[in-house]
C-alpha cells in the first residue's frame, strides 16, 4: 500500500487579511479541521478584540484551540507547541490534510522548526535589565535591542516588555543575536507543511482594518474591554485592542483618540507580521484582490 504522507497547510497573512474566509473555504475543500495559531484567541474573554470567528463560521468548519484559555491563565509557545501537536497527531489519523490559520508568526515558527535551546535564564542579568527599564523606561530598551539584534526588533511586539527584555537578555548573555539563535534551530515532523500567506496591496489592508476596528467598536468593544479591567495587568490584555481602551477609562485620552490608536497600532501590527513574514523565504505567497485569490 502506498504511503500518503500527511500535510499541513498553514494559511496566514496580516490581520484583517481575509484568513478566516479563505481557511473554512479550504477545510470544506479538503474535508478537514483547523488549528488555530491566533494567539490573541486563545482567550475566552476575548472575543470581539480578537476578531473570533463568528458562531456560524466556527459551526461551518471545527476549530481547535480558540476561547481554550482565560486571561488569567499563564500559556506560552512552548505549551501551544505540545497543544497543537498533539491534536495533529489525532487528526492525521483520519485526515490527510489539516489547516491551521493565525497571523501570530512565532507560533507557526514552533509548528514548523520547533523551539531553540536558549540558555536558562540569568537571574541576575533579567532583575539588572527590569530594573533599567524601570528606571530609564520602555522606548529606551527597545532602542538597545535595536542595536543589538535588527531582526528581532523589526518583528517583535515593541509594547511588550517581556518579549522586549527577553530579546535583550539572551543577546547580552550569549553575545548571539536572539533572531540568529531562534532561526537555527529545526525540527524534523511527521508531517508535511505548506505555508501560504495571504496579502492585499496596502492601502486596501489599511482600510481594512480600519473598517474592522469601526465594526469592533460598533459590536461592543467598548463593554468587553471594561469587563476585563480588574484583569489588565495579565499579559494576555497587553494588546492591540484593549490596552488603548485601558487609557481611555483611565482618561489619559478620549475616546476618539482611543479608537485612532486602535487603528494605527493595528496597522503598524500588520507591518510588523509582513516583515515577519517575509523573512521566511517558504512561504507561498497569494494576493487577493476583491476577494479573488490570485497566486
Amino acid at each position: 500500500m502506498d504511503f500518503v504522507r500527511k500535510k499541513l497547510i498553514v494559511l496566514t497573512g496580516p490581520t484583517a487579511v481575509g484568513k478566516t474566509k479563505y481557511a473554512i473555504a479550504m477545510a470544506k475543500q479538503f474535508e478537514t479541521e483547523i488549528v488555530s495559531c491566533d494567539s490573541r484567541q486563545f482567550y475566552k474573554e476575548m472575543s470581539i478584540g480578537t476578531a473570533v470567528p463568528s458562531l456560524e463560521e466556527l459551526a461551518a468548519v471545527k476549530h481547535h484551540l480558540i476561547h481554550h484559555k482565560s486571561v488569567v491563565d499563564y500559556y506560552n509557545v512552548s505549551m501551544f507547541e505540545q497543544d497543537a501537536l498533539k491534536i495533529l497527531n489525532v487528526l492525521f489519523k483520519t485526515k490527510d490534510v489539516v489547516v491551521m490559520t493565525g497571523g501570530s508568526g512565532l507560533y507557526i515558527d514552533v509548528i514548523a522548526n520547533g523551539i531553540a535551546e536558549l540558555p536558562d535564564a540569568d537571574l541576575e542579568l533579567r532583575e539588572q535589565l527590569k530594573l533599567e527599564c524601570e528606571e530609564k523606561g520602555l522606548p529606551f530598551m527597545v532602542q538597545k535591542l535595536k542595536l543589538l539584534d535588527e531582526e528581532y526588533f523589526n518583528t517583535v511586539d515593541l509594547s511588550n516588555r517581556n518579549r522586549v527584555l527577553r530579546g535583550l537578555e539572551v543577546c547580552l548573555q550569549t553575545g548571539q543575536k536572539f533572531s540568529e539563535l531562534r532561526n537555527n534551530m529545526k525540527v524534523k515532523r511527521a508531517f508535511e507543511i505548506q505555508k501560504i500567506c495571504l496579502m492585499r496591496d496596502r492601502d486596501v489592508l489599511y482600510d481594512r482594518i480600519n473598517q474592522r476596528v469601526d465594526s469592533m467598536i460598533q459590536l461592543g468593544l467598548l463593554d468587553e474591554a471594561r469587563s476585563l479591567l480588574p484583569m489588565r495587568d495579565f499579559q494576555s490584555l497587553n494588546t492591540v485592542g484593549y490596552k488603548e481602551l485601558f487609557d481611555f477609562f483611565d482618561g489619559n485620552v478620549t475616546l476618539e483618540k482611543a479608537i485612532e490608536n486602535i487603528k494605527t497600532n493595528s496597522r503598524r501590527y500588520a507591518k510588523r507580521q509582513i516583515t515577519w513574514f517575509k523573512r521566511d523565504l517558504s512561504y507561498e505567497y497569494c494576493f487577493l484582490n476583491d476577494d479573488l485569490l490570485i497566486r
